[in-house]
């Protein structure tokens, strides 16, 4: 397709999400346009929820294999899988450049991660070339675009020009989100994209609801960013708010690892995971992967840790309320100590007693309570 085709394509993509009367009409007309536009076979739209750590699949169109529906319900890919739609924008944005495109072959190339090769190979595609879509300077989600085997593999023309096609595909979602905003903002930490506080306690009341019925095992991890103020009064808030954004994804990345798991923050430099389901030990394994990340963000400190989890002898808990006094005497534990680990209530003998200790004096934490309202 000549420059004069890709000009024609690019108005046509614009003006079909434009006319699109719903989200998931505007979804397919995104698609569609860029694989046609693209030359490809297929073409996906994803979305990056990051308060669950996945790459969600709203549209596939074009030939689709065995398995693959238009609108899927529950196709869905853990971030860490595919960190590139994490990690790519924070490292352009750093050298000062804009998201770009990348391509995959189905060989894949030593030295690089082979889940997308292994992904094209399993469905009978050639070749893939995938571009971040990036809104207000975070990364929503990926437009993905292959061929066949057999079909040109995808050059770096093709990849500068998939970025455009992602950056009209950009202002045609956030068209549609400006529809969604008001109810997206009463769930949603308007920085990190992450789940806030209002979301967190829907979840736990009705997480510990279930464990109250059936036993489910409902895990929740309390993080306190250190060093935050120290960032804020010596380089400024706005590299304080980068350093919560950077955290913000890391919790993403690592909570994708606990199905179903809600990443939050709760305000401040203070964030959570609330998991249902997972065993005690498989969070505190993903909260230790969450300290030994968190220590490798600069300008940071690390982040303070503390966990709950009706899978260790915390005693019964009937309430969200109590869950949080727990692993918030726990978190308050490991600052205390400066742990480089997560500290966990039921495996330190002091945890329960500090949670059910009446706070003494200005420097003692007062042990949260769901605000008024």
């Amino acid at each position: 397709m000549g420059v004069d085709g890709r000009l024609r394509a690019i108005v046509e993509l614009s003006q079909a999400m434009a006319a699109a009367p719903t989200a998931i009409e505007s979804w397919r007309a995104a698609a569609e346009g860029a694989r046609e536009a693209l030359g490809g076979s297929f073409a996906a739209l994803s979305v990056w929820e990051r308060e669950l750590g996945r790459l969600r699949v709203l549209v596939n169109t074009g030939e689709r294999a065995e398995g693959e529906e238009e609108f899927p319900e529950d196709e869905t890919y853990p971030v860490h899988r595919f960190p590139e739609i994490a990690e790519f924008p924070h490292g352009r944005r750093a050298a000062g450049g804009g998201p770009k495109a990348w391509v995959e072959t189905a060989e894949g190339e030593p030295g690089r991660r082979h889940e997308r090769a292994a992904a094209l190979r399993g469905r009978g595609r050639g070749c893939c070339v995938v571009a971040p879509i990036v809104l207000n300077g975070r990364a929503w989600g990926e437009l993905y675009v292959a061929r066949p085997p057999g079909e040109p593999v995808f050059g770096p023309d093709d990849a500068d020009f998939a970025a455009v096609v992602a950056s009209v595909v950009a202002a045609g979602v956030a068209q549609t989100e400006r529809l969604e905003e008001v109810r997206r903002l009463a769930f949603t930490d308007p920085l990190t994209g992450l789940a806030n506080r209002r979301a967190v306690d829907a979840r736990l009341d009705e997480a510990v609801g279930r464990h109250r019925e059936d036993g489910a095992v409902v895990s929740l991890v309390v993080c306190d960013l250190n060093g935050l103020k120290r960032v804020n009064d010596t380089l400024g808030h706005a590299v304080g708010d980068r350093l919560l954004e950077r955290f913000g994804t890391v919790l993403s990345v690592c909570g994708a690892k606990l199905p179903g798991a809600l990443a939050a923050r709760l305000g401040g430099d203070e964030f959570c995971l609330v998991a249902v389901g997972p065993t005690a030990d498989e969070v505190i394994a993903v909260a230790d992967e969450l300290c030994a990340r968190a220590a490798e963000l600069n300008p940071g400190e690390g982040v303070a840790c503390g966990i709950a989890s009706t899978g260790d002898p915390i005693g019964e808990v009937r309430t969200a309320r109590r869950l949080f006094r727990l692993a918030d005497a726990a978190q308050y534990r490991a600052k205390g100590a400066r742990s480089r680990g997560p500290v966990v209530a039921g495996r330190d003998g002091t945890v329960l007693a500090l949670a059910d200790t009446p706070p003494e004096g200005p420097d003692r934490r007062r042990f949260r309570d769901r605000p008024p309202g």
